[in-house]
């Protein structure tokens, strides 16, 4: 039986975070950040005892406590409450680009990040900007020495090494670079334990749209 996890900030927030391109102060990785994003949640609510794996399905078990009730977490919870078991992939991939919108207007309403919108050619044109660029910073150095190492993954703070599984999985690249967590692949296999069936697939959602991309 899972363990509930207490989260400092919830995960799919903190996610969202990491995507930043901080030289260039914009938001980066669009795509991978909306599959990221759903996999956070759905982590989330596995940790809590809300979901648990079927088969590799997400099945509901019993309604999670303490969400707000505009948030990701919520919206997801709603969607498998009221369905049949499915895959932990088909729940990953399901409204994904509305998942950067959702936490995207959860993070701004809190000031946390900038959304700057104008007109080219025509044509709406958005810029999200992170008012607190050390939050990101911080966070993304604090995610990437949790997966290259230096620390025993059973003394990694629970919420970061969730965090860190998630986000190698999605390749983000403020957290394993330009490439990818190749050397330390075993490593990530070991943050990924508690929501192991989530980061597979969510891993695997990612190598199909790099090779896909790469085939293109």
């Amino acid at each position: 039986m899972q363990t509930p996890v207490r989260h400092h900030e919830p995960l799919t927030r903190s996610a969202f975070l990491l995507a930043f391109d901080l030289r260039k102060d914009r938001l980066v990785q669009h795509m991978e950040l909306g599959h990221l994003l759903r996999a956070a949640a759905l982590a989330e609510l596995l940790l809590q005892g809300s979901l648990a794996d079927d088969g590799g399905k997400a099945k509901a078990v019993r309604p999670p406590a303490g969400l707000a009730p505009a948030s990701l977490p919520a919206a997801v919870w709603e969607e498998i409450s009221t369905s049949p078991p499915r895959s932990w992939r088909r729940w990953i991939r399901k409204d994904h680009a509305k998942a950067v919108t959702l936490v995207r207007d959860e993070l701004a309403a809190d000031r946390l990040i900038r959304v700057e919108r104008r007109r080219v050619l025509l044509f709406p044109v958005e810029r999200v900007v992170p008012r607190r660029p050390y939050v990101s910073r911080r966070l993304a150095e604090r995610v990437s020495r949790a997966v290259r190492g230096g620390r025993p993954v059973s003394r990694v703070e629970p919420d970061l090494r969730v965090l860190a599984a998630l986000a190698a999985a999605a390749r983000i690249r403020s957290v394993v670079g330009d490439g990818g967590p190749h050397d330390g692949r075993d490593r990530v296999e070991q943050l990924a334990q508690p929501v192991e069936p989530i980061a597979t697939a969510l891993r695997k959602i990612i190598d199909a749209i790099k090779s896909s991309s790469s085939a293109g």
